[in-house]
């Protein structure tokens, strides 16, 4: 059986891109990133005088290690892995008999994580807002359910008075792939949130009415670039190197890692499909149990 009719590129992508919206429920933000993707690599291809819906395996091979010594090894893998759904994709639709991505490896990159905050760090980290403000409240229960959830900072900025569960402490959100999830928030979060809502949320929206959890001076929800804002501001004023607010939330894995958490449990909290997204936390267990070694066994 031969291929089907080869549409324009841009048609080939949006259709890619509808699909994994409407089959798989990815969010808008990783449907924007598979098209940025997809576009970087069609550019390069198109200046090889080759097209990204019938590109073969060496025109990948050649445009993925061409970048090899101007991008990142991650960004190559994110590239290939976008390519592989996109022909896929064009074979089910019978545009294409093969996939050329797929006879591709990865660039080899060690799995690293971002430098860790330690436990002290985040505890002056949490600090930080002055609390006597309605600001400083809601700035605090933020970072409060930030580190004791680690919710993605789109999560939690996306938070309704409906998602949120105070009486049983626990909040629901929906993650990636339109996945719902409950996690627990713990005494101290559940504390901070509760104290928010009722004195520093109705000062900020001034009798005015909405869904969102966190709210801004101007009455309306929290952005994740403000969240971003606001997390490095704090950071800034104590010396501490840059924190992202993905960075509590991999302080919040590696944390629970580090006192013995399961990385099933992790796994479940943090909201990963697989559980290979969350083995990279398995080198803080290896550091633990050596760390333990080293300090009780008698030849340690």
């Amino acid at each position: 059986m031969g291929e089907a009719h080869m549409p324009e590129t841009e048609e080939t992508v949006e259709a890619f891109l509808d699909f994994l919206r409407a089959v798989e429920g990815l969010s808008r933000h990783t449907l924007a990133a598979y098209g940025r993707d997809l576009a970087k690599v069609g550019a390069r291809l198109a200046e090889a005088g080759c097209e990204l819906p019938s590109a073969s395996l060496e025109a990948l091979r050649t445009v993925l290690f061409a970048a090899e010594h101007i991008e990142k090894p991650a960004t190559r893998a994110r590239w290939l892995a976008a390519c592989r759904r996109y022909y896929q994709f064009l074979q089910n639709q019978g545009w294409r008999t093969d996939n050329p991505a797929q006879g591709l490896k990865p660039p080899s990159s060690a799995h690293r994580l971002p430098r860790v905050l330690s436990e002290a760090a985040v505890e002056a980290l949490l600090n930080a807002p002055d609390t006597a403000t309605a600001l400083g409240l809601r700035d605090r229960a933020m970072l409060e359910v930030l580190y004791a959830s680690g919710l993605r900072v789109s999560e939690l900025v996306g938070l309704t008075l409906s998602q949120v569960r105070l009486a049983e402490g626990l909040v629901t959100t929906i993650g990636k792939g339109s996945k719902e999830r409950w996690v627990p928030l713990g005494e101290v979060a559940q504390m901070w949130l509760e104290h928010y809502l009722q004195q520093g949320r109705p000062q900020l929206l001034a009798g005015r009415l909405s869904e969102a959890v966190f709210v801004t001076q101007r009455h309306g929800p929290m952005t994740r670039q403000m969240a971003w804002y606001m997390i490095t501001r704090y950071a800034r004023q104590l010396g501490l190197p840059p924190v992202s607010p993905h960075g509590l939330r991999h302080a919040f894995a590696t944390h629970l890692v580090n006192h013995g958490a399961d990385l099933r449990v992790v796994q479940m909290l943090l909201g990963h499909a697989a559980i290979t997204t969350t083995q990279i936390y398995t080198h803080v267990a290896r550091e633990r149990l050596q760390q333990l070694h080293a300090r009780h066994h008698p030849r340690g």
